[in-house]
């Protein structure tokens, strides 16, 4: 800031004075009154003097204000040159930008202004230094920080200021303000008020939101309304706008209803759920209406605003997704979610009562041939009218319900208070659905018979929850499944023992890989001079507590729960690292190795990659691995099978069609099969010396691969008589009993180099 010359002005006033006291001094008449007139202009010149101290002490406060005034403005003041260089600042300004006030002389103003006003700035600064008179303009500029805040620029340009410089300053050519021209900029911190333009721009655009609004003032008389309160209501905003939203009253509710509504809103300030109100054309609507009070400083209410929302399709919409979820679409009958829900009214009411109740689970015998033959529509059909029949045969009361497919359950309530006589009735509505489902069916123009098999647990108040419940029956159910069909069996419990035991074994067959309980046992395969060929690896699993757990036990379940893809990958990898051992050895590097292969495994995709994987990582010759696969694999996507076997053939393993003759076997897709051996089912061999039909159909496998080219080996071998017929035959390969039974490695090789 420039300097008061005071000093220069002090030097000034006495030169003046100097020819007045050589007047006074000349003009005297003695030395007496030249001391006087001394003294006294003395006197005057001490009283001017003083003057002077007072004015300059008044001068150097009118300084520091004017000091004050100008760091502490609430604005900042800068002045640039025409390079646009900052060359004076105030502390506001520095304050704004939170950079210190020395780092900002002779830095370019655009230095801070943001990249995005950079072109904004450019213009107005060129329109400063090409026109008189004050511009304006509003620029973003970032803050040290990262920030951003919005200014006003106010710029002028001076083109002389040299007269408030002082004479140092003026004597010092190196003075960035000793120019010519240069320009004065006020900023103004505008951030706020771009803010609030913004949110107010937010809010009117928020205003006209699909929702209704409504604001009144504190006595409820409407202000204002939006364009979708028009359109919901089809009141006018002119129509609405003085009136109470009282005019919108349905009628539906009473006097109670508002009461509470309005004692809620006074003591938290919002009220909100389902109201009835009325349209103008006299339409009654429900809609979602939320009402809260806008408070001022004060605490005290100064407007209300009503939101609402047309709930008219939403209500419809939730009607009908209620049907859907709680009723089947096909036959509307009641569906697992409803039927839940009326279980477990009728436990509670049993518990209550002390009577019995049951659930019977029917499923439709042979439903899937019907669907398959004539299609789904005529499937749908019998489903439609199964469900009738089903509801003429129980009493009012009783829940029909379906639970998808052709799987139906009855709930039958308020049976005797003796379980054996609520057996008895449950047996009886059970015959009377027996025969009625046996009846003839028309469906479209074709004449069907089917016929149910139903499963029946009966329950006393909690003893079970309903998930047991529906497991009960669903095991009984099966049951009368295995008992032929169309027929009755109830719940026994001994049954579900046998579940649960079943039902541990699995947890533990999860654990069993990991903890390498599994073990792969070998049985040797012969040709017609006893000499070993190779062996079929077969999984035995080692149980820490059970011991030898039988393959009929746990290779079910492996292949239910699909534990058996993991399990035949391991025996996969494990039969080709034995084969690499026996490549070593001169005496079994010959030697082939069969491995069953299920058809959940061989219908993953990267089955065929496995297998290759597999051969790769131990080096082993391809032909000396031979996957077994079963008749019942091929009985599905048969061409997506063939696909897989050929690309197997092409990796050079070798294929087995295991159990042969125990399945479907069509010979026009056995000759398309690229295999390379049929493998004779033991149950063909066992009664062979004895059974001529055996013997027929031996005959003819042995004949069939003769003419597909193929190789035949039989299992089950276990006398001599068996062995002889066969070798007759023509079958040369043999597999039993009486060759080895299955055994460790150990043991298998010890058996190779002994002989």
């Amino acid at each position: 800031m420039s300097h008061i010359p005071i000093e220069h002005d002090q030097m000034r006033k006495v030169t003046e004075a100097r020819p007045a006291l050589r007047q006074l001094i000349g003009t005297a008449r003695s030395t007496e009154e030249l001391l006087h007139e001394l003294q006294v202009y003395q006197i005057e010149l001490e009283m001017q003097n003083q003057e002077l101290r007072r004015t300059q002490l008044v001068i150097e406060k009118m300084r520091d204000r004017y000091v004050d005034l100008y760091e502490l403005a609430p604005v900042g003041h800068l002045t640039l040159n025409r390079d646009g260089l900052i060359i004076e600042l105030n502390l506001t300004g520095a304050e704004m930008m939170g950079v210190e006030r020395s780092k900002m002389i002779n830095r370019h103003f655009s230095s801070f202004v943001c990249s995005g006003n950079a072109d904004r700035w450019y213009l107005h600064f060129r329109d400063i230094l090409q026109r008189d008179g004050r511009q304006q303009c509003e620029l973003a500029m970032q803050h040290s920080d990262g920030s951003y805040l919005q200014v006003n620029v106010t710029s002028l340009k001076s083109a002389d200021l040299l007269s408030s410089r002082t004479i140092d300053q003026l004597s010092n050519p190196d003075d960035p303000l000793n120019t010519s021209v240069q320009l004065r900029i006020v900023l103004t911190d505008i951030t706020e008020r771009i803010v609030a333009e913004t949110e107010l721009r937010i809010a009117a655009s928020a205003f006209e939101t699909q929702e209704s609004l409504m604001i009144t003032d504190p006595n409820g008389i409407i202000l204002r309304v939006n364009k979708a309160f028009t359109e919901t209501t089809g009141y006018s905003a002119e129509e609405a706008i003085g009136r109470y939203p009282s005019m919108l009253t349905s009628g539906h509710h009473d006097g109670d209803f508002y009461r509470s509504m309005w004692e809620i809103i006074h003591a938290t300030g919002t009220w909100q759920g389902e109201i009835w109100d009325r349209r103008k054309n006299g339409e009654i609507y429900p809609k979602w209406l939320t009402i809260w009070a806008v408070k001022g400083d004060n605490d005290i209410v100064t407007h209300y605003v009503g939101a609402h929302s047309d709930i008219t399709e939403r209500k419809r919409a939730e009607e009908e997704i209620k049907h859907l979820a709680f009723y089947d679409h096909l036959t509307g009958l009641p569906n697992r979610r409803l039927l839940q829900d009326r279980l477990q009214h009728a436990l509670a009411s049993s518990e209550r009562r002390g009577r019995a109740g049951a659930l019977m689970f029917i499923d439709l015998d042979n439903f899937k041939t019907l669907n398959d033959t004539l299609g789904h529509d005529i499937g749908d059909k019998l489903l439609q009218q199964v469900a009738k029949r089903l509801e003429l045969c129980v009493r009012e009361g009783d829940t029909v319900a379906r639970l998808g497919g052709d799987e139906y359950v009855i709930l039958l309530e308020d049976l005797s208070l003796e379980l054996l006589e609520a057996a008895a009735q449950a047996e009886a509505i059970g015959e009377k659905i027996l025969f009625s489902l046996n009846q003839k069916y028309i469906l479209a123009t074709h004449e069907y018979y089917n016929s149910p098999s139903i499963g029946v647990t009966l329950f006393i108040g909690h003893e079970y929850v309903s998930e047991d419940l529906f497991k009960h029956a669903d095991l009984a159910m099966y049951q009368a499944k295995k008992s032929g069909r169309n027929t009755l069996r109830f719940f026994d419990p001994e049954m579900q023992k046998s579940i649960d035991s079943r039902s541990s074994i699995e947890g533990q067959l999860r654990k069993a890989l990991e903890n390498k309980e599994f073990q792969l046992y070998y049985q040797i395969q012969v040709d017609s001079s006893g000499n070993p060929v190779g062996a079929e690896a077969l999984i035995r699993w080692i149980h820490p507590e059970r011991g030898m757990v039988s393959p009929a036990q746990f290779i079910p379940l492996a292949e239910e729960s699909g534990l058996i893809v993991s399990i035949g990958g391991w025996v996969l990898d494990t039969a080709c690292a034995q084969i690499l051992t026996w490549q070593k050895s001169k005496q079994t590097s010959n030697l082939i190795l069969s491995v069953n292969v299920s058809s959940k495994q061989f219908r993953q995709v990267n089955f065929v990659n496995e297998v290759q994987n597999a051969i790769q990582r131990h080096g082993i010759k391809p032909n000396l691995l031979k996957l077994e696969l079963t008749e019942s694999l091929l009985l599905d996507k048969i061409e997506e099978a063939i696909a897989t076997m050929k690309s197997l053939k092409a990796i050079g393993v070798r294929i087995s069609l295991d159990d042969f003759g125990t399945g479907y076997s069509s010979l026009q897709y056995l000759k398309r099969l690229p295999l390379d051996q049929l493998k004779i089912d033991q149950s063909f061999v066992r009664d062979i010396a004895i059974d001529e039909s055996d013997k027929a159909i031996v005959q003819t496998i042995i004949v069939m691969a003769k003419s597909l080219k193929l190789e035949v080996i039989a299992e089950g071998v276990e006398t001599d008589e068996q062995r002889h017929f066969l070798e007759s035959a023509g079958c040369v390969h043999y597999q039993g009993y009486l060759f080895g039974k299955p055994m460790p490695i150990e043991q298998l090789e010890a058996f190779l180099y002994k002989n």
